[in-house]
């Protein structure tokens, strides 16, 4: 048994109080109690009810329990968007251990530094998913136990088959607010991953304010869950969220545009919940005339949506996109555009209950605030706010600073309170002195007609230091010759400043995405300069 070092900023027992109890495991047991026969989760053409779905789930804790997980264990998660995922998340929980999820699109060297550096004791892996989840094994030194369809040749029993010999555990271990229940890792933009410990008061607080005071979910709503489960965006705000509410979660392993939209037809889908890249997807595979009265309701995260496809989506399907704010460090959600509080296009909305969102003086090692209308780092604090990064104390004191969570992103709030966010302030540009916002660059390129998609992005310059390139993944029956980028860059120096319009235009086929479908501007940054190098030393 690997001796476990306590997660950053957890509570001590004179913290907390002994009575003082939170799981997240409530926000399955509750609704199991209270609406048993409702329907909880659609996979394919299997339904589960609340009832069914929790006795399940405690089997799935008893097996655990019995191969030595328990009480702050921490379980690595390799899993799809199926029910098995749901079954072992809160098995988990159940027990009072930590969910340490693992992202699909890793190698198993990569998988490898999440398993070691969270301590993780057991890795559940998914048979649909054997590769990583064997590889990960193997290198970390760690036992893996498999979940779903036993595979020809495999010759142990897996965790489903396991449990039906098991009389499963009568109810959940009680936990303090503070103590950890799940360790998402960072994309690593600067180095390697680092794993934000989120408490059971954050999961169990983000997941409630999400239902109740921002999108009023209700038992009647069906959700799309095609946002990656291992994401926290996918986890916190499709997956728990639903729960919270006793509502229906529509279960699609893998966002594929056309399936997409069948299911929402087929299972009159109301709550749609997915990042920028999909909603551009959705639109493109949409047949002409295709109607989906039901979907009520959207949510955009984990990147900036342009305006213009909000715009387009909202007129194609009648129905309105709620863009919103936050990062795995935030639970994710921070702010989000209410109704109740009025929404507006092109911003991220407003603070959620019970949560303060301000912009700060990026440069100062205090946090200083700014005032309305001013651009600075945005700053955040209350219930969401993660205990830290673990075993990363440098690293957690220079993000939670004076009570406030520093983001790394710039934005700016209105006189209305609406918050509007600039860019990362890792991806600023800065061009002659001057800072260049990638976002604002982009969403004037994104009308231009020979325009798809387009990532902006800073390439290194002798003499003004950096230079602003747009990378374009160009629209169908486009010719990208030479001619066309001095079109959009022509086209774009009469709708910006000139320390905006881009120089360089590069064009691609796709552009590189990370598991949340984010795109990722710094290996993009890193082909493109590739790229010149190399035409450079053919030229010479």
């Amino acid at each position: 048994m690997i001796e476990k070092r306590p997660c950053p900023n957890s509570a001590d027992e004179n913290t907390a109080g002994p009575h003082s109890t939170l799981s997240l495991a409530s926000l399955l047991a509750e609704p199991a109690k209270r609406a048993p026969e409702r329907t909880a989760v659609v996979e394919g053409r299997e339904r589960f009810g609340y009832g069914e779905l929790w006795e399940q789930v405690r089997g799935y804790a008893a097996v655990l329990r019995e191969l030595g997980v328990t009480e702050g264990s921490r379980v690595a998660l390799v899993a799809p968007n199926v029910v098995d995922f749901v079954r072992v998340y809160y098995a988990v929980q159940v027990l009072g251990a930590v969910v340490v999820p693992v992202p699909l699109l890793l190698v198993p060297e990569e998988a490898e530094h999440l398993v070691a550096d969270s301590e993780a004791e057991l890795i559940v892996g998914h048979t649909g998913q054997l590769e990583l989840a064997r590889g990960c094994s193997r290198l970390a030194g760690v036992r893996l136990v498999t979940v779903g369809p036993r595979e020809d040749g495999q010759p142990e029993p897996g965790l489903d088959e396991l449990a039906r010999s098991v009389e499963p555990v009568r109810g959940f271990v009680s936990r303090r607010p503070r103590d950890p229940a799940v360790i998402f890792y960072t994309s690593g933009t600067t180095g390697k991953p680092k794993g934000a410990v989120l408490t059971q008061l954050n999961m169990v607080m983000n997941a409630t304010v999400n239902a109740f005071d921002a999108n009023e979910t209700t038992p009647r709503d069906r959700v799309l869950g095609c946002l990656p489960l291992f994401h926290v965006f996918g986890q916190t705000v499709s997956m728990n969220t639903t729960f919270r509410a006793g509502a229906t979660l529509v279960l699609q392993p893998r966002f594929e545009p056309a399936q997409a939209l069948e299911l929402i037809r087929e299972h009159e889908i109301t709550q749609f919940n997915g990042v920028p890249t999909m909603y551009g997807r959705l639109l493109d595979a949409a047949e002409e005339g295709l109607e989906l009265p039901s979907l009520r309701l959207c949510v955009s995260g984990g990147a900036a949506l342009p305006v213009p496809v909000l715009e387009r989506f909202n007129e194609r399907f009648d129905t309105r996109i709620l863009e919103g704010y936050g990062l795995s460090e935030t639970s994710p959600t921070a702010t989000v555009n209410q109704p109740a509080l009025g929404t507006r296009a092109g911003t991220v909305g407003h603070p959620l209950w019970g949560i303060e969102v301000e912009t700060a003086d990026p440069d100062a090692e205090r946090i200083e605030l700014l005032g309305a209308g001013a651009t600075g780092e945005v700053v955040v604090r209350g219930h969401n706010v993660f205990a830290g990064y673990l075993n990363d104390p440098e690293a957690t004191e220079a993000v939670l600073v004076d009570g406030w969570f520093r983001t790394g992103d710039i934005g700016r709030k209105d006189e209305d309170g609406f918050l509007s966010i600039v860019d990362r302030k890792k991806d600023l540009i800065i061009r002659n002195g001057y800072n260049v916002y990638p976002r604002e660059v982009e969403e004037t390129l994104l009308d231009h007609p020979a325009v798809d998609q387009v990532a902006v992005i800073g390439l290194p310059d002798e003499v003004r230091g950096e230079e602003v390139c747009a990378v374009v993944v160009p629209a169908d029956k486009v010719d990208t010759d030479q001619s066309v980028g001095d079109w959009i860059t022509e086209w774009a120096a009469h709708r910006l400043a000139a320390h905006k319009y881009p120089r360089r235009v590069s064009f691609v086929a796709e552009l590189p995405l990370g598991p949340s479908h984010k795109v990722l501007k710094r290996e993009l940054r890193t082909r493109i300069i590739g790229e010149l190098r190399r035409t450079n030393d053919s030229e010479e």
